[in-house]
């Protein structure tokens, strides 16, 4: 499965049906994290460490938005690849875990780039610590997740987000995506520079056009 989340990322990039990706668990759990029990030689485990870390690049670079659909428990790589999509919602079941101190393990999956921008180092810090097990409501109050819904309305929530994505302007989607992203490691005069190549760019597309003249008009805009 790991080794073909790679390739489903890349097709669905290459893909222009494809606007957006929920990635979501089953059976009431999204990952349990790694299986402890797997019998594996220490070549092998490091081997393993190289491929996850392909899967978040794969996840990162995608330059569609992701959701992260979030039920049961997100543990280890599991939560740090639900924190790596763009937007998390979560079930008010859902656990999260960065649980790798308590098995001896250091953090990974670019988890250690995303969690000093989303909760500051002091909070980043404890939670790497410890790995202790966090409620949804817990993470949103880190600013983990941006929402915490009922389990029976979290199919429904997802879905309101992703269709209202998919039928945005993509070039703005895209663009403020990017934006956003490589903000957080540009000066202010860089983010302006993106900026202006951008909106210049999206200033002028069809897309604008239609969304003035559904304005003007008093109607939702058709963007093609």
């Amino acid at each position: 499965m790991v080794n073909s989340l790679v390739t489903v990322f890349d097709e669905i990039e290459s893909r222009e049906c494809d606007r957006v990706l929920v990635l979501s668990g089953s059976g009431g759990c999204f990952c349990a994290g790694a299986d402890l029990r797997e019998a594996m030689t220490e070549e092998g485990r490091v081997g393993r460490v190289h491929v996850m870390n392909t899967v978040a690049s794969a996840l990162h670079r995608l330059s569609k938005p992701t959701i992260a659909k979030v039920d049961g428990a997100a543990v280890g790589g599991g939560c740090s690849l639900a924190l790596g999509c763009d937007l998390v919602l979560a079930s008010e079941r859902a656990v999260f875990s960065l649980i790798f101190a308590q098995r001896a393990l250091s953090a990974d999956m670019g988890i250690s780039w995303l969690l000093p921008r989303m909760v500051g180092r002091h909070r980043a810090l404890e939670l790497a610590f410890f790995g202790d097990s966090i409620s949804s409501a817990d993470a949103a109050e880190f600013g983990l997740v941006n929402r915490v819904v009922p389990a029976e309305d979290l199919d429904k929530a997802v879905e309101t987000w992703a269709r209202r994505l998919s039928v945005a302007a993509q070039g703005a989607v895209r663009d403020n995506k990017r934006l956003l992203s490589d903000g957080l490691a540009s000066s202010w005069e860089e983010a302006l520079a993106a900026e202006s190549v951008c909106q210049s760019r999206n200033i002028v597309s069809a897309d604008a056009a239609e969304a003035r003249l559904a304005f003007r008009e008093k109607r939702v805009p058709r963007f093609r």
